[in-house]
């Protein structure tokens, strides 16, 4: 049979009065089963609040083991690819990176491990984010440059002879792949990699803005060999530039070209300076020495 509260309450109370009497129909042997369940009834109610507390615990391990799955699936890549244009890319940590022309830059959506790696082809601008904890790592095909937090040009495209970094502000380590070899840069220091050699050197620069002058479209050329100016045109607009006269190679040349110069104005302008002649179809350029 069952009871109601009500009547649980006053069986009680005839219980609590028939204690006086033993042998009454309400002694305290005859109703301790119905007191026994009354209790039972009440014991119930304290449970929920643990029941609930079971289910936020497992609740809160089902999340925690899900955010742990998600933390260890690799973050998705994003690659932004330059033609004849410059971009400037927002990385996830704050870290800011300009691309300059025919450059590409692989990253991933969210830096998750200990390292803010990145893959660079060409040339790029960096202003990184201070964070010591997370160090910042410039891949390029033949060299790591590791940051903390600092101003910095890596000039990598694939078909030059060299790879180049320049400090402006803070401090960067150089390395090769197999880290053999390692430098510590200063501000207004550039080092540069030769990839056939395979080695470092460093050079002092009387100002390392120059080298970031293409940020303005500005071309800063200062007493530099020829081959290595038809390097710079050729990756800034895309063109095919071959010099012909080998003894041209390292002819040395100064000049400098605001902003907005293409290349066929670049190109009239050195060669009416008495420096080469050159023929031009569509992009494919050849430079050649001019007659005595």
């Amino acid at each position: 049979m069952k009871y109601t509260d009500r009547e649980l309450e006053e069986l009680l109370n005839k219980l609590i009065a028939s204690t006086r009497s033993p042998r009454g129909r309400f002694s305290a042997v005859a109703s301790y089963p119905k007191l026994e369940k009354r209790l039972r009834v009440h014991s119930l109610r304290p449970t929920l609040p643990r029941a609930i507390s079971a289910a936020a615990a497992v609740a809160l391990l089902c999340l925690s083991v899900w955010t742990a799955y998600l933390y260890m699936q690799p973050a998705a890549i994003q690659t932004v690819s330059t033609l004849a244009e410059t971009r400037t890319v927002r990385l996830p940590d704050g870290s800011s990176v300009t691309l300059n022309h025919y450059s590409s830059l692989s990253y991933p959506e969210k830096f998750q491990s200990d390292k803010r790696e990145v893959k660079l082809n060409g040339e790029a601008y960096f202003e990184v984010s201070k964070d010591p904890k997370h160090p910042f790592i410039v891949q390029t095909g033949t060299i790591d440059v590791q940051v903390l937090g600092t101003h910095f040009n890596v000039d990598a495209y694939h078909d030059n002879p060299d790879v180049k970094t320049t400090l402006l502000s803070g401090s960067v380590a150089v390395s090769n792949k197999s880290k053999s070899v390692r430098m510590i840069l200063k501000p207004n220091e550039i080092a540069i990699y030769n990839k056939v050699e395979e080695k470092l050197t460093r050079k002092v620069l009387e100002n390392a803005e120059d080298e970031i002058s293409w940020r303005q479209g500005e071309f800063i050329f200062d007493d530099l060999p020829l081959q290595e100016i038809a390097r710079e045109l050729s990756n800034s607009f895309g063109a095919t530039i071959h010099i012909a006269d080998t003894t041209l190679q390292n002819y040395r040349i100064t000049a400098r070209f605001r902003d907005g110069e293409d290349l066929a104005t670049i190109l009239s302008v050195l060669h009416n300076a008495g420096y080469f002649n050159y023929s031009q179809n569509n992009k494919q350029i050849i430079i050649t020495a001019k007659p005595d």
